[in-house]
């Protein structure tokens, strides 16, 4: 009987010691996003504008390349946004990855650019906005800067308010925006 105890003694004991608490915890990891553009077609037709942010080798590195835009005044834009790692061969899709998880994504768009306006388009199963599509409307000859940042796992009843969403940035550029 005692050996019975001392054998169940040893196998609790082996099972805890297999438990070590130092092992890692793999969290969910961030996308890698090298390239975002952000093509902004006009609702009458014409050419669109595309503006676009590329860093091929990640954070630290060489400074990205940043090609800003020129909008027509007084204008309905339809917009969309992809995103794409090409550190990998074929460049990953990061697009189809943020509609897959879309209730854990929203893209925000802040602007200073004076009567610029951006309406979400596109919404996740939940009824809450994504910004993958957007329809971008301009006013009267001005300049200014529009940022786009990708939020992970953001408060969505904000309704496109960043100041409050919390979340982690997966990506936020800033571009120069010229309505003329």
């Amino acid at each position: 009987m005692k050996t019975t105890y001392l054998m169940m003694i040893i196998a609790l004991l082996s099972l805890l010691a297999a438990c070590d608490k130092d092992d890692p915890v793999i969290p969910n990891e961030e996308e890698v996003i090298t390239t975002l553009r952000y093509t902004l077609t006009p609702d009458a037709g014409g050419n669109s504008v595309v503006l676009s942010f590329q860093d091929l080798d990640g954070d630290g590195g060489d400074a990205p390349v940043i090609t800003a835009g020129t909008l027509a005044k007084n204008t309905v834009y339809n917009a969309s946004l992809t995103l794409s790692n090409e550190q990998e061969s074929p460049a990953d899709d990061i697009t189809a990855e943020i509609l897959e998880e879309d209730e854990d994504h929203q893209f925000f768009f802040q602007t200073t650019v004076n009567n610029l306006q951006i309406r979400y388009e596109d919404t996740d199963d939940n009824g809450d906005p994504i910004g993958l599509k957007t329809q971008v409307t301009t006013g009267e000859a001005a300049s200014g800067d529009l940022t786009i940042t990708l939020r992970h796992e953001p408060n969505k009843s904000v309704d496109g308010n960043i100041e409050n969403a919390g979340g982690e940035t997966d990506i936020e550029v800033k571009f120069n925006i010229n309505v003329e």
